[in-house]
């Protein structure tokens, strides 16, 4: 179930991973990932665990209660709906619980190796903060990338802008002076900075 940008994985192992990821960092996402993979590394041995179970596993993940809850009825789901497989496809990935645009996106093209952007909070502010795109939600630049960003890029975007946006790039007081694409940026929306 670890997740690693680029990487890919099984498909299971990637939702899983990618959910596990929302609003928790790298360093805590990994270490549950494979907590949680101990106790069930399937959609059949997830959906036979306890909500409890499945919440110490993955704590201390944001949400971690939520998440836990979430992580199991998608097990049940899957095994209901589509035999226990993750399914290769947006719209049944986003009628799962808690699976928004980027993370259906990330799983199609990690997983499935489909042509996908995946757009989070940090690609969306990253863009528009270096004036490359005017979108006033990471749906909109979504749109926007698959409508101008070549398509061999849709994946890596992500994979290379959150690392970025962690980093340098950050919500409060972007490092301004540490970033290699400071002369080019427009600084759209950026008071403070470092």
């Amino acid at each position: 179930m670890e997740v690693v940008a680029g990487r890919g994985g099984d498909a299971f192992g990637v939702l899983v991973g990618t959910l596990l990821s929302l609003r928790t960092r790298d360093e805590t996402t990994l270490p549950a990932c494979r907590r949680l993979r101990a106790i069930a590394s399937t959609p059949q041995a997830l959906a036979g665990q306890g909500v409890q179970a499945i919440a110490k596993a993955i704590y201390p993940v944001a949400f971690y209660r939520v998440k836990a809850r979430r992580l199991k009825a998608v097990a049940r789901l899957l095994l209901e709906r589509h035999g226990g497989a993750v399914p290769d496809d947006l719209d049944a990935l986003l009628a799962l619980p808690g699976v928004g645009r980027k993370t259906a996106n990330l799983t199609l093209g990690l997983a499935f190796g489909i042509p996908a952007v995946g757009v989070d909070i940090h690609v969306h502010r990253i863009l528009n903060r270096l004036g490359a795109l005017s979108s006033r939600t990471p749906d909109q630049t979504e749109r926007l990338l698959r409508a101008h960003l070549p398509r061999r890029w849709w994946l890596r975007v992500n994979a290379i802008l959150v690392p970025f946006g962690q980093a340098i790039c950050t919500p409060q007081s972007p490092w301004c002076s540490r970033c290699p694409v400071a002369a080019a940026c427009r600084r759209a929306g950026v008071g403070r900075r470092r």
